[in-house]
């Protein structure tokens, strides 16, 4: 067998070679192996935003791994060559989703044969276990914190089971904080991921919470454990990765609370609705949060209707957005295109929004039918699906059949509005009002959206960190200077600006 060799072919990341060296060490007892398999990227998008954090999961994994074991950490996506096998690790724990389910496969065979046993984890071993039974030596659904104790005890004593099975139901403050001193910090962004809370108050059917068998109810972490974290990880900027930071307002205003204090920054996923409350939008920027992901998902009612998502009127969205902009928060839109009330003209109409907007950054997805969500039932059971080849369901190819356009025309439209949003005509009209933050902000879009063939060199060359550090470091401190500006402000001036 070869050894791995990755490089970046244009146009897009992708994989040449699939196996690691053929020799191989002895079994080393005690020894686990943690492995996020690779994945190809879309060539549409950026490149930079899959290095921007490392996984949750992984780290949070080893933290809870008993103190005599011995574990190390592997992300196939910073192309540093084959994964580690000498020696070879008693325990190889991968993490499976769908679109690099053949790749964990190919990996968990080829350990599976030197003798190392393999666990299978993720949403797609929840989805799909059948598929997923036939490569492993064991199986974890669910709460992988709670389980891989389990599982590596059981290793020990000559017992493994073939499923484990647990719940999200447990009180989230007792998991342990994730191990990040396994990671090579010059590989990302930053590597303070946190995740305060669990779970959304939304159900969307197209959305893998809606995933048949997970029960996630909506659980927080101590404020102060989240601030204790960020301050011990040393850096100046966290990304939350909760599904919804903004999920119980009360929590996050407590939240805010604890972190403001820091003066670091911070960004995380909302939903739009978290601006019901200006003054808790005006708490999120006085405790440093510089940017929000906001999952609109479309500019029609009755798509975010027929998807159960709870949300403002479409019409509003404007107005809460300038709310955000008014605090010094950047906005990163999400949409979803393809749904049956989208026409050909959605492309053009969400385009035109977002940059009459001025939203700093947008992310776009083709609806794609997870398995086991209410969506994939649906489109199944109306005979839409075209094929049931995962990792085309990527969000960046048609899976199923559009009521109003064909396959190829969502494709197409997909290709074009990222062409829209990523020309240099559309950088700079969405630039910021603040003439203060127009070079920060083009500095970034400019590395995040078109730089792809850099961001291929950053990462193999262990440069990620090395490079935006100088702008994070330049927008903590614009946002420290305008957050002492907004402090000095009373509450209700903020809010007339907000236009409340």
């Amino acid at each position: 067998m070869s050894t791995r060799r990755l490089g970046c072919p244009p146009p897009c990341l992708t994989r040449r070679s699939s196996t690691p060296a053929a020799r191989t060490g002895p079994i080393a007892p005690r020894t686990a192996l943690l492995i996020n398999p690779f994945y190809p990227k879309d060539p549409h998008a950026s490149f930079g935003k899959h290095v921007l954090t490392p996984s949750l999961a992984l780290t949070s994994f080893a933290a809870a791994t008993p103190a005599h074991w011995q574990v190390s950490y592997w992300d196939e996506n910073l192309l540093d060559g084959r994964p580690p096998y000498d020696p070879m690790p008693e325990v190889v724990g991968i993490t499976v989703h769908l679109t690099f389910a053949r790749r964990a496969f190919e990996l968990a065979r080829w350990y599976r044969a030197r003798g190392s046993k393999v666990i299978l984890g993720g949403l797609h071993v929840l989805s799909c276990p059948e598929e997923c039974a036939p490569h492993a030596d064991a199986l974890a659904l669910g709460d992988g914190v709670q389980l891989w104790p389990r599982i590596l005890a059981d290793v020990e004593a000559g017992r493994l089971a073939f499923r484990y099975a647990a719940s999200y139901e447990n009180d989230y403050r007792d998991d342990p904080a994730p191990r990040r001193a396994l990671l090579p910090r010059s590989s990302f962004l930053t590597t303070t991921s946190l995740i305060a809370t669990r779970g959304c108050h939304n159900r969307c059917g197209f959305c893998y919470l809606a995933t048949d068998g997970l029960r996630m109810p909506y659980r927080m972490r101590a404020p102060e454990q989240i601030a204790a974290e960020f301050a011990a990880d040393n850096q100046p900027y966290a990304v939350f990765v909760d599904n919804n930071l903004g999920s119980r307002p009360d929590y996050l205003r407590a939240l805010c609370r604890a972190l403001r204090p820091l003066e670091r920054i911070w960004s995380a996923a909302v939903s739009i609705d978290v601006t019901d409350d200006p003054s808790l939008i005006r708490d999120m920027a006085l405790a440093g949060c510089t940017g929000v992901f906001v999952g609109f998902e479309s500019l029609t009612d009755e798509n975010l209707s027929d998807a159960h998502k709870k949300t403002p009127r479409t019409a509003d969205y404007a107005r809460r957005v300038r709310m955000l902009h008014d605090n010094g928060i950047q906005v990163n839109s999400s949409f979803v295109l393809g749904f049956d009330h989208d026409r050909k003209d959605v492309f053009a109409r969400t385009a035109e929004w977002v940059e009459e907007n001025r939203l700093e950054c947008s992310t776009f997805h083709i609806l794609t039918p997870y398995p086991a969500t209410p969506l994939f039932h649906q489109m199944e059971s109306a005979g839409r699906l075209l094929h049931k080849e995962w990792s085309l369901y990527d969000t960046a190819h048609a899976v199923f059949r559009p009521r109003h356009m064909t396959p190829d025309e969502l494709e197409e439209g997909y290709a074009w509005i990222y062409r829209r949003l990523f020309s240099h005509t559309s950088i700079w009209r969405r630039r910021p009002e603040d003439w203060r933050a127009v070079p920060p902000y083009l500095a970034m879009s400019y590395l995040y959206k078109r730089s792809n063939r850099l961001w291929h060199f950053l990462i193999r060359h262990h440069l990620v960190h090395a490079v935006w550090r100088p702008l994070v470091e330049l927008t903590r401190q614009r946002h420290l200077h305008y957050r002492r500006h907004l402090a000095a402000q009373p509450a209700a001036v903020s809010m007339v600006s907000a236009g409340v």
